[in-house]
């Protein structure tokens, strides 16, 4: 039994670890205090979903090759996980900032509030697709994985 890890697995992942970090380097800075919540926030900048998935599809291409069924179906996962990034989760950001108005105008002081950021724009995910590929390139450059 083979106990070992994908270097690519590990990479995409340490990829996606790095964008989180950076989340709460980001936002701690604009909110002028640490704030480690980011680390395991959804939406912001960059797309910590659309890097893992950009840098995976990237890395399974460069090592499988392009024209591999592995990637393709690698890229159709990653087209999946990027629309619902911004679609899905951004229908739902919307829902929780109306909900959250309305409740604490009628009920401020029964309400706790929903989270506010859920989903990501355009500019956040496209930041995490040129990360998260830009990334794994430069690793592969490099031979790291």
């Amino acid at each position: 039994m083979n106990l070992t890890i994908s270097p690519l697995l590990l990479a995409s992942a340490g990829i996606q670890i790095a964008c989180q970090l950076f989340k709460v380097g980001y936002y701690s800075f604009q909110e002028r205090k640490f704030n480690g919540w980011y680390f395991f926030s959804a939406g912001g900048i960059p797309s910590a979903h659309a890097a893992f998935v950009s840098s995976l599809t990237t890395g399974i291409g460069l090592r499988s090759g392009f024209d591999s069924d592995l990637f393709a179906v690698s890229f159709v996962f990653t087209a999946i996980v990027i629309y619902d990034a911004f679609r899905l989760r951004g229908a739902v950001e919307r829902h929780a900032k109306l909900l959250n108005r309305i409740t604490s105008r009628y009920h401020p002081d029964e309400y706790e509030g929903l989270n506010e950021r859920i989903g990501h724009s355009l500019g956040e995910i496209l930041g995490g697709i040129l990360i998260g590929g830009g990334l794994m390139l430069l690793l592969h450059i490099a031979r790291l994985f």
